[in-house]
C-alpha cells in the first residue's frame, strides 16, 4: 500500500516513514498549499486533504499540528509554524517570561481523503510543559521547548525523539489502522 503525503516539511515525511513503513509506503508530494484559518487542527487537515485530493485527483494524506499553550489562551495553536518563522523559539520563551503555568498540549491531526469523497481525520495529543529555555539540537519546530509529561528533557534533548513523540505517533497510528482495515 502507498499513501501520497502532501507537505513541504521533510522532517514530517521522515517521521511518517518511521511509523508507517514497510507496510505502508510514503510517497512524498512536496508542495505548499493554502490552509484555512481555524483553531481546530482537524478541521484544517480535513479541509486541506479534500481540496488536495480533488486538485491532484488522487488519494492524499495531510497533517496539521501545533503547540497549544494554556497560559497564552492556546497560542500559537494552529498558527505554530507561522509564528515559529516570525518570532522563533526565543519569541515564545519571551512571551512566557514570568508565567508560572507552563502547561501546554502538542496536537497533531492527520487527514486522509480520496477524490470526490469526504475526508477522515485522526487526532493525537500530548500534554507537557514549555521549557524556560530552548534545549537540545534534536527534532524540529517546537521540540527544543516542549517537555513531555513525565520527562525532564525537551524533545530537542532526546536523540530519537521521533519514536517518542506521542502526539504525531498517535495520529499516524490511527491512520495506519484505518488504512490497513479499510
Amino acid at each position: 500500500m502507498i499513501i501520497n503525503f502532501v507537505t513541504s516539511n521533510k522532517n514530517k515525511v521522515k517521521e511518517f516513514r518511521q511509523i508507517l513503513e514497510p507496510e505502508i509506503k510514503v510517497n512524498h508530494i512536496e508542495m505548499a498549499y493554502p490552509e484555512m484559518r481555524s483553531d481546530n487542527p482537524e478541521e484544517i487537515a480535513r479541509h486541506s486533504a479534500q481540496m488536495l485530493a480533488n486538485k491532484l485527483k488522487k488519494a492524499v494524506v495531510v497533517e496539521d499540528s501545533g503547540l497549544f499553550i494554556r497560559a497564552l489562551n492556546d497560542f500559537p495553536g494552529t498558527c505554530s509554524a507561522y509564528f515559529h518563522k516570525r518570532i522563533g523559539l526565543q519569541g515564545i520563551i519571551k512571551l512566557m517570561e514570568d508565567i508560572k503555568n507552563r502547561q501546554c498540549t502538542y496536537k497533531s491531526s492527520v487527514a486522509y481523503c480520496e477524490p470526490k469523497k469526504q475526508p477522515v481525520s485522526f487526532l493525537g495529543e500530548e500534554k507537557g510543559t514549555v521549557a524556560e529555555s530552548a534545549r537540545g539540537d534534536f527534532g524540529f519546530g517546537h521540540d527544543p521547548i516542549f517537555i513531555p509529561e513525565g520527562s525532564k528533557k525537551t524533545y530537542g534533548e532526546i536523540e530519537n525523539c521521533v519514536e517518542l513523540k506521542k502526539f504525531r505517533r498517535k495520529a499516524v497510528l490511527k491512520l495506519r489502522e484505518y488504512l490497513l482495515n479499510e
